[in-house]
């Protein structure tokens, strides 16, 4: 719904290329340059500085009418965005961008299938999906770079709000060649004499492990810590290589555990439960294409 020139004079002040604003718009070079010639005509102003002629390695800048023009072009961008939203809603329809935050077991093992299905029933809605671990995650919620986040851990910080997504169990995986394969369940005090495999500060997943282990009487500074690693897979990776055991979330191991490559062992007395939760800033709510997606991702995830 935006004006076709002013989406173009846009593409090439963001990009300070119209090489770079031609990719992007999927236009040839000399395209971009006769919109923008036919745009300054309308404007009587110049609006790019042009360094060099119009080729390929041109330098460009904003003039002071681009940059006053930038201003008025990035309003009217968002206005027609939130027209095109209400006139959906008027037909029940979502459209849009959807800023999606996840960590990193949330978005490798829970996401891609919920993700697939509400693409395929919401196919005008442009998602855009940034990963991390869950402080990143809620740090990005806080910042306003993602509309909605899904972390696996709690959120540790009071600017945010979570509500639960899906349930999720952290267990005990070792590989089938060692002592514990077929042993059938350990007590909490043999996991000291082991290495362990644990995920990097700031996880998530980390947090409820840490936790799990002080309530059984095993601070970390009683166990043999081996590795700390970034994300789940390279911990079944090093579990199937014999580097130690870990503890990892019960979505991640159903391929490794059909293949025979990992065992769960269970630890008596120790069953760490936690939640999957949807993260948000503290003060709003969820609207638009984010509301749309967390209505979804709440009743397909208690279904996969």
């Amino acid at each position: 719904m935006e004006n076709f020139r002013l989406r173009v004079f846009r593409a090439a002040a963001e990009e300070m290329s119209f090489r770079k604003a031609a990719e992007l718009l999927h236009l040839s070079q000399p395209a971009v340059s006769q919109q923008i010639r036919a745009l300054e005509e309308e404007c009587g102003a110049r609006l790019f500085d042009r360094a060099g002629g119009e080729g390929h390695g041109t330098q460009i800048a904003l003039t002071e009418a681009g940059r006053v023009l930038l201003r008025y072009a990035t309003k009217a961008a968002e206005t027609m965005a939130e027209a095109q939203r209400a006139l959906a809603a008027l037909n029940d329809e979502v459209v849009g961008e959807l800023r999606l935050g996840a960590s990193t077991t949330v978005a490798q093992y829970v996401l891609p299938r919920i993700l697939g299905a509400f693409l395929k029933q919401y196919p005008h809605v442009h998602l855009s999906l940034v990963s991390g671990n869950t402080e990143e995650i809620v740090e990005a919620v806080a910042e306003e770079r993602v509309a909605l986040g899904i972390i696996e851990g709690p959120a540790m910080r009071r600017d945010v709000k979570t509500e639960r997504m899906v349930r999720d169990e952290m267990v005990l995986i070792v590989s089938p060649n060692h002592g514990w394969a077929k042993t059938g369940a350990i007590e909490p005090e043999d996991l000291a004499n082991v290495p362990l495999l644990l995920r990097e500060r700031g996880s998530g997943s980390r947090r409820v492990v840490e936790r799990a282990l002080k309530q059984v009487g095993l601070p970390l500074r009683s166990l043999k810590v081996a590795m700390e690693l970034d994300s789940t897979e390279t911990i079944i990776s090093g579990v199937e290589a014999e580097l130690g055991v870990g503890f990892v979330s019960r979505w991640a191991v159903s391929k490794v555990l059909r293949l025979g490559t990992v065992r769960i062992v269970p630890v008596q007395g120790m069953e760490i439960l936690r939640d999957f939760s949807f993260v948000r800033l503290a003060g709003t709510e969820v609207v638009g294409t984010a509301a749309a997606f967390q209505r979804f991702a709440t009743g397909s995830a208690a279904t996969i």
